[in-house]
């Protein structure tokens, strides 16, 4: 029961990179947070990693996407056009506007978080682009 407290503990501090994000939970959860952490680098291999809203955040040209870790699940956010976009594949988990929750003791559904990620990723360049353009 100690290590619950340390983890509960830690859960408070601020944290200023994705690998301390990370280090907070435990070697199960850890794992999954890894995988999608991989799964997000394949599909925006450009994209910078960040903290963003206390949560892993992955940025280019604009915010791509967070995930965050809870006790039955994990949230993932792709803004709400990337909710919107993929909304019938997404229809078997709870969500909202811009998050979806991936239930932790479920298979991950990595193609479909890949394919969003590849989604966004396009969606901010275009965005980039018609701003720069407008200028």
């Amino acid at each position: 029961m100690l290590g619950m407290g340390i983890i509960m503990e830690m859960k408070n501090t601020p944290v200023s990179t994705i690998d301390e994000y990370i280090l907070q939970f435990d070697l199960e959860t850890q794992k999954i947070l890894q995988d999608i952490r991989k799964c997000i680098n394949e599909g925006a291999p450009e994209a910078e990693e960040k903290i963003s809203y206390q949560m892993p955040t992955f940025y280019l040209k604009g915010n791509l996407v967070h995930f965050a870790a809870y006790k039955k699940h994990i949230g993932f956010y792709p803004a709400p056009s990337g909710i919107e976009a993929f909304k019938q594949e997404l229809a078997a988990y709870k969500g909202a506007k811009g998050s979806v929750q991936f239930p932790i003791d479920k298979p991950m559904p990595f193609d479909l978080i890949n394919r969003i990620v590849r989604f966004r990723v396009a969606e901010n360049i275009e965005h980039a682009n018609a701003k720069k353009n407008k200028k």
